[in-house]
């Protein structure tokens, strides 16, 4: 049998840690420069479960979650039909759905204005429809986020 011999392992010659590895970068992306979010991690959550609920097509659910506080039962009850059944019902759902991702991921959204703690409004680009802006507004009332007016 042969000896063993004792390998000499130097210390710096593994793989390099993720401290020393840098990338060159050409800055951010177009998509990260439109890019605005709310500040707000309460409205952010809001925003996030209204997606979700658009996501799951769940438009009763959605609009319970969605319309002030103070509307009636009769107006929440019109607005879900106006989103459920009505002539153009599916369009109309399509671009409430496509307007909340947006407005929760920042995406086409320009500026915000408010406190984001009582009131945010969110200027952006619809981002189905080409050319057109739009505003939308969110009052926080005993800590919950709705839809203003």
């Amino acid at each position: 049998m042969g000896k063993k011999g004792k390998r000499h392992v130097k210390k710096g010659n593994g793989p390099p840690s993720a401290e020393g590895v840098s990338y060159p970068s050409d800055g951010p992306s177009q998509e990260e420069l439109m890019s605005l979010q709310t500040s707000s991690t309460s409205l952010q959550a809001k925003l996030d479960q209204l997606t979700q609920l658009a996501l799951n097509n769940n438009r009763s659910e959605f609009v319970a979650q969605f319309v002030p506080l103070d509307l009636s039962k009769q107006d929440a009850d019109a607005y879900l039909q106006e989103l459920t059944t009505a002539p153009e019902a599916e369009g109309t759902w399509r671009n409430l759905a496509s307007e909340i991702g947006a407005l929760a991921g920042g995406i086409g959204v320009t500026k915000i204005e408010g406190d984001q703690v009582t009131k945010a409004i969110f200027y952006f680009s619809h981002p189905i429809l080409q050319g057109c802006n739009r505003e939308v507004s969110f009052l926080c009332i005993d800590r919950e986020w709705r839809a203003e007016g």
